[in-house]
């Protein structure tokens, strides 16, 4: 069974030969999409099933199937494995092993509550070994990948809580690999013990014990109590990884060549005989699992290539060739079949990180059958040490194990609420928020109003409490929704040395922008090329201010960033070029006002900034305002210079060039006056209390639930119309009607199960349907910054945001590293909700987490990605899912009644990946392409791109993995933000992209973002 490992502790049931193979591996070929169909024609609903710890392996299911039985890095002070349990219907685990040592290959016997495991907890030098892993792993060094077959190995039995611990075997040498037939009577092991005592061994065979122990590995048979131990096989090279056919009758195994290079899978009876060789595969095939149907046999091997392990099926005569199961890159392997055959875990690296855990899925019986029938004939000649077999005329399905798909539960007839979580409820409530009557819920409109009048009834129907105000379930608060120029109020003139003022209009030749102060400046201009202030050394850095005194005098500063550096420069520089940052340090070095220009040599020279809304309530404290070229030219005439020369020299950064000039010729008065639009809006809030008085808690706790109600109205701002969808109702069905419905649902269901069992509530639950969340997360920051309980006295934030399209299964958690708490607790619930989940760390989102997280709330975030209705008339109500959002609903109800009694969460410290000040404003570049945030792959998976677009006219389609941008290989969606910032509007770039399996090479041409 699984041979721990020196450093890297990955499971396997494989020699040491493996090591050297992973240490040559290539990366395979990414699977091509019918691939992908192939794999899922035998598994479905295939998703991760272990998430804590550093790594897991090997689980084998309980007889009657209900439990599941594996090993996992997650003892602090353990590096190595230990042996846990897990239920499969509460997702509750628990260590077996007694935490100290090394562990592998654990079973369940039949029959009993015990359980054995290979241990190595006797070893006296055990805790030594473990600090001294320690410490080597900490030093951030790394050995060669080994396998290592301990002497101090052994097998033990013990109670399934892990009392009543016995040693099975004494011998020396390694013991492990063992597993119970299906009466529990015998077990079936692998041992190297005769290869001791090492003195009687001959210089040749003394020899293979230093360089490659497993050489000495054979089947073994004893006895449950570890009495009347019999070795079944006696060739030259390892023999390992045995297990019983679901009959009892007999024992399947890998051998190894003598060479180790390769291996195949064998059967043999109990007594030795009757030896058939299954495959003839010329690969390292390992880790075979009988079906309990006894007709098929699974296993692993790198057929495909030393990094490319995957599952393989075989008849179980060898009669035909076998058939490749899983088609995605990495590792899979140590397959294991559920006793009724119709689920299957095994061992993959198919994660974000790539290190291994266990997955689960549904497997298709009939669809294997069908595969192995058409599979051609093994011809016996070509298989040594096998007997010749007459195969069937065919493979005869078995439909009596065969998995049915499981069809939507439809919904229809009259609604009414329920306390439970089901579809009527959530399709009643979406499809009144996202309805023609709310238009669109945008924040500050009759629409979002007659929404937060809809939650608030729904709250007080529920017996939610309002929370201390008031203004009943109502947190109101006034934001700005937009700036609107006074245009009598505007004035710019521009008058030349001995010369007469030269007026120019507002709205056509300049415009005050949404955070200027509203005032009066007037004076001498300085220009100071592209304003940037980036601390740094030379190259690294930037200050456009060096040696310059803009001192009460008016800065001219060019938008954007130097235009010919190149694409990591871009990058770096665009952090800092949002033109409120830019207008911070100009006011910081004395100026008295600020005045941008779209440079001859930038996207859209000379245009104007837009007039765009600005939620925030700073404003600049000085005048600040845009000019176009013709005022520009007026700034520089009579100074002997031109600004298109200047900013072509400051475009590639020559220190040479002249960074500033003083324009002495001219005299500047500008007046700018803007009228901010305010508006009211509300969060609604409710609260189920504390059920019990907890000594330990003091003052009382709360989590907090939140989902925002907003959207986009008619699309007035950060609508993603096509042509003909402007001005329509932007119904918002997926965002965020699904969420809302999630939210009260959940508060239903838990105010229900309150009222029946308070003592299981120790702590609050706050429920908030936020608004201004498409407009800068307005409502949740408001309550971050008037929480109505301190926010020290929440535990933690669970969001939802655009839960409504859960697709092939993915569910996506963000905010994972806000607290070292989530993995293990999303564990739990998940194994029986069954969700694919990708677990993302960052929890700085564009949610209303954002506004929570920096203020010492963990976060976890539900979100089942992006899709081409978002921001578009086309978010309806009859898009979603909603069996998917209920189990959603079901998966966080299980996870909050668990946080009620257990510890409170730990807040972890995650750096913020933006950069200092850039915003939307400076990433410019539209591409029009929609990621997958579902998908976890090496690169970008896009779910579709905008019609008309730039990605669209390149020839870029929904599925493409985009692993390369203008020059820069792109590994995730922070790479290709990174890329998209680099670029330059309007000049081709290549885009490299794999469409199945072909790596193919586009050119796109990106444009203003609008």
């Amino acid at each position: 069974m699984a041979i721990m490992t020196t450093g890297h502790s990955t499971p396997t049931r494989f020699s040491a030969c493996l090591a050297l193979a992973l240490m040559l591996c290539q990366p395979a070929a990414p699977p091509a999409d019918s691939d992908q169909e192939i794999e899922a024609r035998f598994l479905s609903r295939t998703r991760q099933l272990i998430f804590e710890g550093r790594r897991s392996g090997e689980g084998y299911f309980s007889p009657d199937g209900r439990k599941l039985i594996f090993q996992s890095e997650r003892e602090p002070g353990n590096p190595y494995y230990q042996i846990y349990t897990l239920d499969l219907e509460t997702g509750d685990s628990a260590r077996v092993s007694p935490g100290s040592g090394k562990t592998t290959c654990a079973f369940f016997r039949p029959g009993s509550d015990d359980v054995l495991f290979a241990s190595t907890h006797l070893d006296p030098d055990a805790a030594a070994k473990q600090k001294a892993e320690l410490e080597f792993r900490a030093s951030g060094k790394e050995r060669r990948y080994a396998w290592d077959y301990d002497e101090q190995m052994d097998i033990f039995l013990g109670r399934r809580d892990g009392s009543n611990l016995r040693q099975l075997t004494r011998a020396p040498g390694y013991d492990a690999e063992a597993s119970f037939s299906p009466d529990g009577k015998l077990i079936v092991f692998c041992s190297l013990r005769h290869a001791y005592p090492t003195n009687a061994l001959s210089a040749a065979d003394r020899k293979h014990l230093e360089t490659d122990p497993s050489w000495f590995g054979e089947i073994y048979l004893m006895n449950a109590d570890g009495s009347n131990v019999q070795r079944l096989t006696r060739t030259p090279g390892y023999d390992g990884g045995p297990f019983f056919s679901a009959d009892g009758q007999r024992i399947i195994w890998r051998r190894f060549t003598e060479k180790g290079d390769t291996a195949d899978v064998f059967t043999v009876k109990l007594d030795g005989s009757d030896v058939r060789r299954l495959t003839d595969f010329g690969a390292m095939s390992w880790a075979p699992y009988f079906h309990p149907s006894g007709r098929y046999v699974i296993f692993t091997a790198n057929k495909l290539g030393f990094a490319n392990f995957e599952l393989f099926l075989v008849d179980s005569e060898g009669a035909r060739e076998p058939v490749r199961v899983t088609f995605t890159d990495g590792f899979d392997g140590l397959p294991v079949f559920s006793p009724e055959g119709t689920k299957l875990t095994w061992t993959s690296g198919r994660t974000p990180d790539g290190k291994s855990q266990i997955f689960l899925a549904n497997w298709n019986h009939d669809a294997a059958l069908e595969a192995l029938n058409r599979s051609p004939l093994r011809l016996a000649a070509s298989a040594p040490n096998s007997v010749a077999t007459t195969p069937s005329d065919s493979v005869k399905p078995d439909s009596a194990l065969s998995v049915s798909g499981s069809a939507l539960v439809p919904v229809a007839g009259a609604h009414s609420f329920s306390s439970d979580i089901n579809t009527n409820d959530l399709k009643a409530i979406v499809s009144h928020l996202a309805s023609e009557e709310l238009e669109g819920r945008l924040s500050g409109s009759p629409g979002a109003e007659r929404a937060a009048d809809f939650i608030a009834a729904q709250m007080q129907r529920i017996g939610l409490r309002s929370v201390g105000t008031n203004d009943g379930f109502f947190q109101r608060y006034e934001f700005t929704s937009g700036a609107r120029v006074v245009t009598n109020a505007n004035r710019l003139s521009v008058t030349p040395a001995g010369g007469l003022p030269v007026e120019f209009a507002v709205e056509k030749d300049f415009r005050p922008l949404a955070f200027t102060a509203n005032a009066e400046v007037e004076g001498q201009v300085v220009f100071v090329g592209y304003g940037l202030s980036i601390p740094g050394r030379p190259g690294a850095g930037y200050d456009s201010y060096a040696g310059l005194d803009v001192s009460n005098k008016i800065a001219l500063v060019l938008r954007y960033v130097p235009e010919q550096v190149d694409a990591k420069r871009r990058a770096e520089l665009n952090q800092y070029a949002g033109v409120r940052y830019k207008a911070m340090h100009a006011r910081e070095r004395g100026a008295k006002g600020v005045i941008f220009v779209t440079g001859p040599s930038s996207p859209n020279a000379g245009e104007l900034i837009k007039m765009s809304s600005d939620s925030s309530l700073s404003g600049s404290g000085i005048p600040i305002a845009c000019i176009s070229s013709n005022v520009a030219a007026a700034l520089f005439a009579g100074s002997g210079q031109d600004l298109a020369e200047l900013q072509s020299a400051l475009d590639t950064e020559n220190p040479h060039a002249q960074s500033s000039l003083e324009l002495t010729n001219v005299h500047v008065r500008l007046a700018t006056s803007v009228e901010h639009v305010r508006k009211a809006d509300r969060n609604v809030i409710g609260v189920i209390a504390p059920g019990k008085s907890d000594p330990n808690l003091h003052p009382a706790e709360y989590f907090l639930i939140g989902a925002h109600y907003d959207h986009l109205g008619h699309g007035e701002t950060g609508a993603m119309n096509r042509k003909g969808e402007e001005g329509l109702i932007h119904y918002g069905a997926d965002d965020n009607a699904s969420g809302v419905a999630t939210l009260l649902e959940l508060a239903e269901s838990l105010a229900a199960e309150r009222a029946k069992n308070p003592g299981a509530f120790p702590r609050g639950l706050i429920f908030a349907a936020w608004s201004g969340e498409e407009i800068g997360m307005i409502g949740s920051s408001w309550f971050a910054e008037h929480p109505l309980v301190p926010l020290t006295n929440v535990a933690a934030y669970l969001n939802f945001d655009m839960v409504g399209r859960l697709r092939e299964n993915k569910l996506i958690l963000q905010g994972i590293g806000s607290s070292t708490n989530w993995p293990k607790l999303i564990e739990k619930r998940n194994v029986a909700a069954g969700f694919n989940l990708t677990l993302q760390e960052d929890p700085y989102l564009p949610t209303d987490t954002t506004a929570l997280y920096p203020k010492g709330v963990p976060v976890l975030a539900f979100f089942t990605g992006g899709h081409d209705d978002y921001h578009r008339p086309t978010d309806k109500a009859d898009t979603l899912d909603y069996e998917g959002v209920a189990r959603i609903a079901r998966l966080a109800r299980g996870i909050l009644t668990d946080l009620e009694t257990a510890a409170r969460p730990s807040y972890a410290q995650v750096a913020a990946k933006s950069g200092g000040g850039g915003g939307r404003e400076s990433l410019r570049a539209y591409i029009g392409t929609i990621p997958d945030y579902a998908t976890e792959v090496e690169g970008v998976k896009l779910s579709g791109v905008r019609t008309g677009g730039p990605a669209d006219k390149a020839g870029l389609k929904g599925g493409d993995v985009i692993v390369e941008f203008a020059g820069s290989k792109i590994a995730n969606i922070y790479d290709y933000t990174y890329a998209l910032d680099a670029v330059k509007i309007g000049q081709s770039t290549t885009v490299v992209i794999l469409r199945q399996g072909e790596r193919i090479s586009l050119t796109l041409t990106p444009e203003t973002r609008k």
